[in-house]
């Protein structure tokens, strides 16, 4: 099997430098339209798919991207490996602005997005206790050494509805419950990756302190959107290092990602829903 590298942008990176043969490509879904078409071409020679988080122009809030369609495009794709990178504020003294954090955890306070591929008719349950790749979270980690950057590997993601910023009790809150990083969109990748059986790693860019440090005071967009502009170049060489890290021929993973339907589907095959099936025929195809 050959390795695809995917690569989901957050705030911020909204493209990928250097690619070989690029071209936006639209994607049909049974899942909705993909927040935008996705940017595919060749990056030192393996193939790479793009996909803006939030649509090219940022026109989607973090409720309203469409997870699944976008988890989807990129398996129908070819997909095996999939970085998302995001933006993220700060619950700890030691992660400052301009940091890169490998994320591993995730506590979910969303509330208004789908959360699964499956339902009624074909009925899943995946294990979500490692929520993240570790082998390619651990190759994230080592580009973004070799990229020079200030990079925290292994870090609990508190995923928020928003689009509003958190209340400071909030803020206070989330750090009591030993989160490290805030954001709105993780979680819901995350979920749905594996769902998909693709290894997944967030590679998440410190913006600010949220809201619960003294000296930093309320976040405002202008503060997170100046080092956004100082973070994207360095998270464009980060994914750059990928294909030589990753290389041509994919093996399985180890530690089980692109084999997790294996035992997960519980409805029985008499009572599966044909027209569910059939949308299932990319993310779950290959135990259907």
């Amino acid at each position: 099997m050959q390795t695809m590298l995917g690569v989901i942008g957050g705030s911020g990176v909204y493209q990928i430098d250097g690619l070989e043969g690029a071209s936006w490509v639209k994607v049909k879904s049974p899942f909705g339209k993909p927040s935008d078409e996705v940017l595919v071409g060749r990056l030192s020679g393996l193939p790479v798919a793009f996909l803006p988080r939030h649509g090219r122009g940022h026109v989607h809030d973090p409720a309203t991207v469409p997870y699944r369609a976008n988890i989807d495009a990129l398996k129908r794709l070819g997909c095996t490996d999939l970085v998302a990178v995001s933006a993220v504020g700060s619950l700890r003294e030691d992660f400052g602005p301009g940091d890169f954090v490998i994320v591993d955890q995730y506590i979910d306070r969303t509330s208004q997005r789908p959360m699964s591929f499956f339902g009624p008719g074909c009925v899943a349950h995946v294990s979500l206790a490692h929520p993240t790749c570790p082998r390619l979270g651990a190759l994230c980690a080592k580009a973004a050494e070799a990229e020079g950057l200030t990079i925290h590997q292994g870090a609990t993601y508190l995923s928020m509805e928003g689009p509003q910023f958190s209340t400071l009790a909030e803020s206070r809150l989330y750090r009591s419950w030993g989160a490290d990083v805030i954001g709105m969109t993780g979680v819901s990748e995350a979920r749905l990756a594996r769902e998909a059986e693709l290894c997944y790693a967030s590679v998440a860019m410190v913006t600010d302190y949220d809201c619960w440090h003294e000296d930093h005071g309320a976040v405002d967009v202008a503060q997170v959107i100046a080092v956004l502009q100082a973070n994207a170049a360095a998270a464009r060489g980060l994914v750059a290092r990928l294909p030589a890290l990753l290389g041509p021929d994919r093996a399985p993973c180890p530690h089980g990602c692109d084999r997790a339907l294996a035992h997960a589907i519980i409805t029985a095959a008499d009572k599966r829903d044909p027209e569910v099936l059939a949308r299932l025929d990319a993310v779950a195809g290959r135990v259907l």
